[in-house]
């Protein structure tokens, strides 16, 4: 007689496998773990204990985001590690933006099978991630759904949860006209147009394993670079209240993303001119005869995060942030002006 677990074997869920993925996942995320993790892994829920908490007055901040179709690049190398951390720092710079450290993360894996070699690779990129950003991953969900999914293929999103002191928050409203920008050099393409990336690689017959002009590294390594962090390098700024706004530059670019950080009133002016983008920019521009103004809308073009400050305070965040350069100001024109 058949078993029910043979039955939903054949349906195309095992759960035999699902079981042994549980104790190797159990593992990694045990290792992010401190004392202000109440739950067992493998529960219902995840409990933290937020009593001891530093901050006066604490807000929580929570963010979700997905890694979106670079998944299918990491499926078509092999290499899966790199968006276990794509998604956690996607997510911690989400609620950076706020003024927020962050507390936990939850992460969801869904394959059309489940694959006992992927499902490790992922979550222990992810567990890594959260070890340096100090963040517990709390806990998450596996899920085998065949027909959903198409065999191979498999999707990944995340939850993070962080704080902030209510009086340090950043909302926007220490934005004012004459302030500096500063740009923070990304890793890459990080999390964002891979769906327009992929294509024009694709239509132009490169060579995953070749390099590019301008960078010696193989063009799978180049867009595969993990979504970089900023919380190390912004956190001593934040808690000294230098800043007066943060932009996570995603998709949408710098007008998608600056303009939410602004109060009515102020605008922008961005001088494009005043960095190098990576040559992969380039690359795709020419091979795909995408604009300027279309690239800087899809890609960040190099700049991951922009940091808002009192132009007295500039220098000081120049000396502060390795890499950063001046490459615009606040106005009082309003919008986002990109000169390219």
């Amino acid at each position: 007689m058949t078993s029910a677990a043979d039955r939903y074997a054949r349906a195309g869920v095992n759960l035999a496998v699902a079981d042994s993925l549980k104790v190797k996942i159990g593992e990694l995320v045990e290792s992010t773990r401190g004392p202000q993790v109440l739950s067992n892994r493998g529960g219902f829920g995840g409990l933290f204990d937020v009593a001891a908490l530093p901050e006066k007055n604490p807000v929580l901040v929570a963010s979700t985001d997905g890694v979106g179709t670079k998944l299918k690049l990491a499926v078509a190398v092999g290499r899966y590690r790199g968006v276990g951390h794509d998604i956690v720092n996607h997510c911690v710079n989400d609620i950076l933006v706020c003024g927020a450290r962050p507390l936990f993360f939850l992460d969801y894996l869904g394959f059309g099978r489940l694959d006992p070699v992927v499902a490790p690779e992922v979550v222990a990129g992810i567990a890594e991630a959260c070890r340096v950003a100090g963040c517990a991953l709390l806990g998450g969900e596996t899920a085998e759904m065949p027909g959903v999914y198409s065999e191979g293929d498999f999707d990944l999103v995340g939850t993070i949860v962080g704080v902030v002191a209510r009086e340090s928050i950043l909302d926007g409203r220490r934005v004012r006209p004459g302030q500096t920008l500063l740009g923070l050099p990304s890793s890459g393409l990080h999390t964002n147009g891979y769906s327009l990336a992929r294509r024009i690689v694709a239509e132009a017959g490169l060579s995953l394993d070749e390099p590019i002009a301008g960078d010696a590294r193989p063009l799978a390594e180049i867009l595969l670079a993990p979504h970089r962090s900023y919380l190390g390098e912004l956190r001593p700024l934040l808690q000294e209240h230098r800043v007066c706004a943060l932009a996570h530059i995603t998709g949408g670019g710098f007008e998608g993303n600056v303009s939410r950080v602004l109060p009515s009133g102020v605008g922008v002016d961005i001088d494009a001119a005043s960095w190098t983008p990576p040559p992969i920019f380039a690359l795709l521009a020419r091979l795909g005869g995408v604009s300027q103004a279309e690239m800087h809308r899809v890609f960040n073009m190099g700049v991951g995060m922009v940091v808002i400050v009192e132009e007295s305070e500039a220098a000081r965040c120049l000396a502060a942030l390795p890499g950063s350069r001046v490459i615009g100001h606040t106005n009082a024109d309003g919008g986002v002006r990109v000169r390219f």
